[in-house]
């Protein structure tokens, strides 16, 4: 069997460039050629993991199978690989050293001293290798997250260099860099890359590929300009000017030759069998869509879109399927327990109530939710989405005044959504809430029963609260039924009002595993029960 490939994905000069969209679209251009490749994230960030973090931080929190909690790049790599990743995909310096110091604590260094070189390097060098030596790819994708010169990035970037000279031609890197245009001048400058380059060959690192970012083409002058400078060959640097989409970028690359390019590197064929067909049949319905809605997107973190990322990627793909291009209302959930309800959700033709956590914002959704439900308006509930429906149902139609969830007040005589069993003794809050994927029996002829059309599916969780049971009994007698449960615990996972036209709250994170080749179902109908309810109002 050939040696497993590993290609190293660094940037330079500023962050945010995309180094993410560029390893999915590289591997989703390789993954289309026929081989087998997945995509890991190495973050130098000290926690161990995002779990913790406040979405203004680091956005989204991604979930795995597993119950991973890693970073929103995975779900990138996903969503453009249509395959799951796990633990292994996700590394950070937090887990690095945790991993290194239970070692030392166990004695199985014997006594040495413990140091960044070579104990540091050697176990992120391991974690590197793991997908590897699973014998399932042929192509392993390292994203190392920050810029180079980073003091946080050093051992990564020093692990790079140990890689390159192990593994040889097995091995290869990309930098990605920024070209800046000049409206002044009117012109594109190099010396950014130049410099960032010279800073990676500094930590004994050469690119052997440039990816040059950039608002304008960067034209072959400065691609010659660049490879003499930066000692690559010419036709490995790449342009990658913004793009509409950035389910394009894929296609950009390969106008580019780059998937060529890394090939002729590994020395691995190149054969004229690149299957782009469905990709680019995603593109063109998402480009020329037959017709448009607009959905209310209900949250409290909306300054940074980031922190519902897979939520609107999820939208892009339902949109596609549709044929329709879902446009997104971002509407602060606390600007709806302060003002009128009806001045923001007044010509939605959805309401989506978005995850998390804390009662700030918690009202507001309230108020959303009750104006989607008394004026027939489609809505879609995830995670605290649900629980704010159950809670506002509770309220407004039990006509229970404090029905609450025990996060938001404890004492409530109608704790409706209640801290789960098995959480009521943690302690810890970092990787302890119920997380990843759990079974789920749907309800024959209910709305996600017509969605996923089968009655038995599997979801990933993220929450320490759930429906409380006790009032399962007047909740369904007064119509908000309970469609879907966990088979093993007996937990409400997704609750809809039947009389409703399109009303369905789930505890789980669909979002989290809707991909551009299998757009969620639940994503699917609310759009197109989003389209029925604009014709309606037209």
């Amino acid at each position: 069997m050939a040696s497993t490939k590993y290609i190293f994905v660094t940037g330079g000069v500023t962050s945010s460039l995309g180094k993410g969209i560029v390893s999915a679209s590289l591997a989703t251009l390789l993954q289309s050629r026929g081989y087998s490749v997945t995509i890991q994230k190495l973050d130098p960030y000290i926690n161990i993991d995002p779990g913790t973090l406040n979405p203004y931080e680091h956005g989204e929190c991604y979930v795995t199978n597993d119950g991973a909690e890693t970073d929103l790049d995975l779900g990138h790599y996903e969503r453009f690989l249509n395959r799951p990743t796990s633990q292994a995909n996700n590394v950070t310096t937090g887990r690095i050293y945790q991993s290194v110091i239970d070692k030392e604590r166990r004695g199985d260094f014997l006594g040495k001293t413990v140091q960044v070189i070579p104990h540091i390097t050697d176990e992120i060098k391991r974690r590197i290798m793991l997908l590897g030596n699973t014998g399932e790819f042929e192509i392993v994708i390292t994203e190392i997250g920050g810029t180079v010169g980073d003091i946080e990035a050093l051992p990564y970037i020093e692990t790079v260099r140990q890689l390159k000279w192990e593994l040889g031609d097995d091995c290869l890197v990309i930098h990605l860099t920024l070209v800046p245009f000049l409206a002044v001048t009117g012109e594109l400058k190099t010396k950014p890359t130049q410099h960032s380059v010279k800073s990676l060959q500094e930590s004994g690192v050469q690119p052997d590929i440039l990816v040059c970012r950039s608002e304008k083409p960067i034209g072959e002058e400065i691609k010659r300009k660049l490879a003499l400078f930066c000692n690559v060959k010419k036709e490995a640097v790449i342009e990658s000017t913004d793009a509409e989409t950035i389910y394009a970028v894929p296609i950009l690359l390969r106008n580019q030759r780059l998937d060529e390019v890394v090939l002729k590197k590994f020395s691995l064929p190149i054969e004229d069998n690149l299957d782009l067909v469905n990709w680019k049949d995603f593109l063109y319905k998402l480009k020329y869509p037959k017709t448009e809605v607009t959905v209310g997107l209900i949250g409290k973190y909306i300054e940074l879109h980031d922190s519902y990322k897979s939520i609107v990627e999820s939208f892009i793909h339902a949109g596609a399927a549709n044929e329709c291009k879902v446009n997104i209302k971002w509407i602060h959930s606390e600007n709806l327990a302060t003002e009128s309800t009806h001045k923001y959700m007044e010509g939605l033709d959805g309401v989506l109530v978005a995850p998390g956590f804390g009662e700030r914002g918690f009202e507001g959704k309230l108020e959303a939710i009750r104006y989607a439900r008394e004026n027939n308006i489609p809505f879609f509930g995830i995670c605290l989405g649900m629980q704010a429906a159950v809670i506002e149902y509770g309220r407004n139609v039990l006509k229970w005044e404090d029905a609450n969830s025990t996060e938001m007040d404890p004492d409530t005589k109608h704790p409706v959504i209640s801290l789960m069993e098995t959480q009521k003794k943690v302690k810890k809050k970092g990787g302890t809430m119920r997380l990843g994927a759990c079974d789920c029996t749907l309800k024959e002829g209910s709305q996600a029963y017509n969605a996923y059309r089968r009655k038995e599916i599997s979801e990933r969780h993220r929450h320490r609260f759930e429906f409380n049971n006790e009032y399962l009994e007047d909740f369904e007698k007064a119509g908000m039924i309970a469609t879907g449960k966990n088979p093993d615990l007996g937990l409400v996972e997704i609750m809809e009002l039947p009389s409703h036209p399109w009303f369905v709250g789930v505890q789980f994170h669909p979002e989290y595993k809707s991909t551009v080749a299998n757009p969620h179902p639940l994503f699917v109908k609310f759009i197109e029960a989003t389209i029925k309810a604009s014709k309606e109002q037209a």
